[in-house]
């Protein structure tokens, strides 16, 4: 009888080790679930998204009744389309344009171009017109001379943006990048 008691009272604590142990395995496979959850949420939304940027600087195309044509090579990097990128630009001149102004621009001084769905991995230019003379100025000593260009894009989770402002260099005359962001 002794040993019927001890066995059924080992047979007991056993149970409950064996119930504890499934009790934390199960705690510790939802954690886990839990923490891939945040994973796929994260990657959802960083990686399944459109990541538009631009592939070369401003390049000069040509000049054209006394307009210089220069162009801004945009690309879809991202794995989901862009719907509806639009294209914002303006010449300053004299102080770099601060990007703030720029965005919270009420004037609508901005030159607007929509330029269309992005698929993933297409490109696309965007031109840019700017006054001969004032190239012209700028590489005769006249006060700096900028060009700031903003993409806005919409996708399923939202809208997002790239921007930069370029100073033109009379030197080499190319626009250097000065700022750039990503909304």
């Amino acid at each position: 009888m002794a040993l019927e008691g001890d066995l059924g009272m080992w047979a007991q604590i056993g149970s409950l080790v064996v119930e504890t142990l499934i009790v934390v395995l199960l705690a510790k496979t939802v954690k886990d679930y839990a923490q891939v959850a945040k994973v796929s949420k994260l990657q959802t939304e960083l990686r399944f998204r459109p990541w538009i940027g631009p592939t070369t600087g401003i390049e000069l195309l040509r000049t054209v009744d006394s307009k210089h044509q220069y162009a801004v090579t945009i690309k879809n990097f991202g794995e989901i389309p862009a719907t509806n990128v639009i294209a914002t630009s303006t010449i300053r001149h004299n102080t770099m344009p601060k990007r703030e102004d720029l965005l919270a621009d009420t004037k609508n001084d901005l030159d607007k171009f929509v330029l269309g769905p992005l698929l993933p991995n297409m490109e696309k230019k965007y031109w840019i017109f700017v006054d001969s003379k004032d190239i012209q100025n700028t590489k005769e000593g006249a006060p700096n001379l900028y060009v700031f260009v903003h993409f806005i894009y919409e996708y399923h989770g939202g809208k997002s943006g790239y921007g930069m402002i370029s100073q033109f260099d009379p030197k080499s005359s190319l626009f250097v990048h000065k700022d750039m962001w990503v909304d």
